[in-house]
């Protein structure tokens, strides 16, 4: 081989390196395969294909381009490690900066979620890739769509790429991804913290409690915003709280006046923030033995840990998405 077959065969093979992610592409939810996990798996095979002098790694990438095409052509099949296409069927803006945002599926098929597992988005902007971490709040046997809570931030660059967005427009999705599988009755009860959007992983599980007549598990809901006004999911939430089994409460950080909310929420609301009082208060009156479930920022999940350790419940008796 001469030195100009050598300098091409040199940049063939370096044409077919795999591109270390950029930390944006990191969604920092610890999902497993993460960006970073794929990309050491594609550069240890290149690194042996390379040694090798493997030709057979040119060939393959082809045929890794025709099994993306082949799983984006059914796109309810979801993947860990590829990103899938779906369609924006509708878009609901819930508060001045928060959607529901729904995605068409093909037919009546179904995402296949377990209830409080989430999916990864990847966007654009400016030229730079960014992935961030959604849980479904549609139910988890939800046939034909499926439905998304995001919250938009000034300065988020996730947030330019969802504002932009129309009914009609394509995005992508990876996944499942969650540590939290709920089986009915598994639990006496559940007790529900949930700050902000925080709110999206207990949705699904709600569902999932109360379409199943034979799940007699008990919940306690706590939902953590600033403002009434702010609360999402209300006519959900007060339809929820109908059931025989479940109970809603709510902490509002930026109101200080029972007088303003309607006498539906007045019993039921609490202001400041959600504390070690409250939390005691809320664990010793349960009417099983609680199971917690935990999400929000990760300053509210560490707190609401230490409280609820500080209330009697031992490491192993709650969950932090």
């Amino acid at each position: 081989m001469d030195e100009r077959e050598k300098d091409d065969d040199e940049e063939a093979w370096l044409q077919l390196r795999p591109v270390e992610p950029l930390p944006s592409q990191c969604c920092g939810s610890g999902c497993s395969p993460c960006v970073f996990d794929l990309y050491h798996r594609d550069l240890a095979r290149w690194e042996a294909a390379r040694a090798s002098k493997d030709r057979s790694l040119l060939r393959g990438k082809e045929s890794q381009l025709l099994d993306i095409f082949l799983l984006q052509s059914c796109p309810s099949k979801l993947n860990p490690e590829t990103f899938l296409a779906f369609r924006i069927s509708a878009m609901d803006k819930l508060t001045k900066d928060t959607y529901r945002i729904q995605f068409a599926l093909p037919g009546n098929s179904q995402l296949s979620l377990q209830p409080g597992q989430h999916l990864i988005l990847r966007g654009t902007v400016d030229d730079l890739e960014i992935q961030r971490a959604y849980t479904p709040i549609s139910p988890a046997n939800a046939k034909g769509y499926f439905e998304v809570l995001i919250k938009c931030y000034q300065t988020g660059l996730m947030s330019r790429h969802v504002q932009s967005w129309r009914e009609g427009d394509t995005a992508f999705w990876r996944g499942p991804f969650g540590g939290f599988f709920y089986k009915p009755n598994q639990y006496g009860e559940l007790l529900m913290l949930a700050a902000g959007t925080g709110l999206a992983p207990m949705v699904p599980i709600l569902h999932c409690i109360t379409d199943n007549a034979d799940d007699e598990t008990f919940v306690t809901l706590v939902g953590c915003f600033k403002t009434f006004e702010g609360i999402y999911l209300k006519t959900f939430l007060q339809d929820q709280a109908r059931f025989w089994n479940v109970r809603t409460f709510f902490v509002l950080s930026q109101e200080n006046s029972v007088e303003q909310l309607p006498w539906s929420y007045r019993e039921k609301t609490r202001f400041g923030r959600l504390g070690q009082d409250l939390i005691d208060e809320l664990v010793h009156s349960c009417r099983r033995k609680p199971f917690a479930l935990v999400c929000g920022s990760a300053e509210f999940t560490k707190d609401m840990a230490r409280c609820l350790l500080r209330a009697g419940l031992a490491e192993d008796s709650y969950f932090l998405f």
